[in-house]
């Protein structure tokens, strides 16, 4: 094979070992005109990263960074399974989230003011089906953006780490991973984490700690394999310039502001946000007295200076009085109250509020067959039965946006919610329902996933699924005053914006359920994370006592306008008798009984129907169909043939046993016919089985 590719570079690679296997990273094979692109190869997983930095000239307030993971199907040696779409399109729920698993290490890792426009796309080509490969992606994103001569400061590296049978490892097998009692992805550089998210089985805070660092050391080979790949490219580094307010400006305005923000802006919102917004009015009437005509052209350099100078307040006064904006102490939690059973028609409802942040969720039950198909490129015929979708319009910020479908906030913080509650769901053996639960933002200001969280337990409690524990959530912040940390509980708006990282800490009260940590600092040890991690308990503890003061535990009746739903276990060979040919008989028992049934591969039947009477119709007749002969018992058949030596009876539908002439009677029988007929209806006690499944029936015992 060619070293040289045709534009004339050299393809070069390197290559390392990377928990267990040999991780490769090449370039110049393919991706000509990117800006760069790096092909990544673990087992037999091939991945491409590339990063394109566009050339216009760019007039934005934000930096216009795009990074996104392609699940393609062929790379599982997979077609969709829908009837009417083959092509990729719309990505997935779980190609979203993944893109925005790689985004949050990577966006802070870029200097503030740059404003260059950068795509990142992570394209999975070959999926190994021993492990995920979202974490190979990252190191793909990674890789193509450390060669592509924009300021980051990476490289990034992920692991996603299980714990089976009490010891860490990483790319678990899908066999594995049902083991597993954690399920943590950690992004980090060479200098400390840079982002965490963990789902769990109610693990304890030292768990989650250890298997972090474990994480952070065993992703460091990534790392190094990625700074090599980038030194032996020496790619130049690009030309650029930061947007940033002019420091004779911001000097300017913190002058001005030291005098106006303190002590006046701790106010409890929504006073400080009016205050903030009054305060940001005299500011301008006062630059544009000073400056006169001048400042119009100067106008949104002075206002992002204001808001610096606000974040600045924000952080003074945390770190010089441990006043926060709202005049909190650091570990004090806004006020909370909460409602369930709040909406008349629902399965089940809540409203939970804490400060001015407020989630309303609804529960919807229904049958198993209202489960969501997952076809991605991961999974085969996966179902999804318990659905958590958020919702935040704009005015619960206040402000006029366009309705539309969610986006990857509204997905993620949906996600998170989820994530927290499954560890605590009932089985559906236990509980045989689909379940959605929407959360319903009525008002924003911060930690909306922790309100969506908190509702929905409430709400599921309401609509009476039988949780196995009561989950709460709190959003925490973190700011970082040279080597020393400053924790939050609950944090709002104001200190999310000014502060350094802030994390997400969902559980019940035996242990965490889900992890959330976002930085916005090139890396944070992790001792850091672990001093942050067991602040957050006591607080969650106490959201947790007040959710358990409005509902104590699941209801034990459901709402009258639920399904209800009924279950049975039957032999999994016994389920094309229900089915019958083409869903003939299936069909039949829907048809004349009014129910809705679902079968499981293993043999769970649910019948479900608002009417009792109906449940109990369909049973019966599922009873009859897969009902297993029981020797000892007495059954009630109909004679369907008379033989010289006997007669067989029918005891069940497709169930024929024989009576033999000396089981008729006590006395001597000459003839069957003295004693049967031909359809007649008669009891007969099932006295053996043979090994050829023959049915030995009797007529005389079960008269005794």
């Amino acid at each position: 094979m060619s070293t040289i590719n045709p534009t004339g570079k050299e393809i070069i690679s390197v290559s390392g070992d990377f928990c267990g296997q040999p991780l490769t990273l090449e370039v110049n094979r393919v991706g000509f005109r990117t800006t760069a692109s790096v092909l990544v190869k673990y087992g037999d997983t091939v991945v491409l990263g590339t990063t394109q930095i566009g050339s216009r000239p760019i007039q934005l307030d934000y930096f216009p960074l795009s990074v996104d993971y392609e699940e393609k199907m062929y790379a599982a040696g997979k077609i969709s399974g829908s009837r009417f779409i083959k092509r990729e399109g719309r990505p997935s729920d779980e190609a979203i989230l993944i893109g925005r698993i790689i985004d949050r290490p990577i966006r802070p890792l870029f200097p503030k003011g740059f404003r260059a426009e950068v795509q990142v796309v992570a394209s999975v080509l070959s999926m190994d089906p021993a492990f995920r490969p979202d974490m190979i992606a990252m190191t793909a994103a990674s890789a193509a953006l450390s060669i592509s001569g924009a300021p980051f400061d990476g490289p990034v590296a992920g692991l996603r780490v299980g714990r089976v049978n009490g010891e860490f490892k990483a790319f678990l097998s899908p066999e594995e991973r049902e083991q597993s009692d954690l399920d943590l992805v950690v992004a980090g550089i060479e200098s400390g984490v840079v982002m965490v998210e963990a789902g769990a089985n109610e693990v304890s805070e030292d768990v989650v700690i250890d298997a972090i660092a474990w994480a952070y050391k065993a992703m460091q080979p990534a790392i190094a394999l990625q700074k090599e790949l980038a030194q032996k490219l020496a790619t130049a580094p690009m030309e650029y310039e930061l947007v940033l307010p002019n420091e004779d400006i911001q000097k300017e305005v913190d002058e001005w502001a030291h005098d106006k923000l303190g002590e006046k802006l701790r106010k409890a919102y929504p006073e400080r946000n009016e205050m903030v917004n009054e305060l940001r009015w005299k500011f301008h009437e006062d630059m544009t007295e000073k400056h006169g005509d001048d400042y119009a052209e100067l106008k949104d350099e002075y206002d992002e200076a204001f808001t610096m100078a606000v974040h600045k307040d924000v952080r003074k006064g945390i770190v010089e009085s441990k006043t926060r904006p709202d005049g909190r102490k650091l570990d004090e939690i806004r006020q909370l109250s909460s409602e369930v059973g709040i909406l008349p028609r629902t399965h089940g409802s809540s409203l939970f509020t804490r400060g001015v942040t407020q989630g309303m969720n609804i529960v919807t039950l229904a049958p198993l067959s209202y489960s969501q198909m997952v076809d991605t490129m991961e999974v085969t015929d996966g179902e999804r039965r318990y659905m958590h979708h958020y919702n935040a319009p704009g005015y619960t910020v206040g402000e006029v946006r366009r309705l539309g479908s969610p986006g990857r906030r509204e997905i993620g913080h949906g996600y998170l919610a989820e994530r927290a509650v499954l560890p605590v769901l009932p089985t559906e053996e236990e509980f045989p329902y689909a379940i959605r639960s929407v959360t319903e933002i009525m008002s924003q200001n911060g930690s909306t996933s922790m309100a969506a969280t908190c509702s929905s337990v409430l709400a599921l409690m309401d609509a009476g699924v039988p949780l196995k524990a009561p989950v709460s959530g709190i959003a925490m912040g973190l700011m970082m005053d040279g080597d020393k940390p400053y924790v939050l509980s609950d944090i709002a708006d104001a200190e999310d914006f000014a502060g350094d990282m802030d994390f997400k800490v969902t559980g019940t009260k035996n242990g965490i359920t889900a992890v959330q940590m976002d930085m916005k600092l090139h890396g944070l040890p992790v001792e850091v994370l672990a001093e942050a991690i067991r602040a957050s308990t006591p607080g969650r503890a106490h959201i947790l006592e007040h959710m358990l003061t409005t509902l104590a535990e699941p209801r034990t009746q459901m709402s009258p306008y639920a399904p209800r739903i009924e279950k049975i276990k039957i032999n999994p060979e016994k389920i094309g008798a229900i089915i019958g040919k083409g869903g003939e008989v299936i069909n039949k028992i829907t048809s004349e009984t009014g129910a809705e049934i679902d079968i499981k591969d293993d043999g769970l039947i649910t019948v479900a129907s608002n009417d009792a009477a109906s449940i109990e119709k369909a049973l019966e007749w599922i009873r009859g169909l897969t009902e297993e002969p029981e020797v000892g018992r007495i059954y009630e058949g109909k004679v369907v043939s008379i033989k010289d030596f006997g007669a067989f009876v029918n005891i069940m539908p497709g169930t024929d046993g024989m009576v033999h002439i000396s089981q008729l009677s006590d006395k001597r029988v000459e003839k069957v016919t003295d004693v049967l007929a031909e359809g007649q209806m008669v009891k007969v006690k099932l006295t053996g089985i043979d090994e050829r499944g023959r049915l030995s029936l009797s007529l005389k015992d079960a008269e005794q």
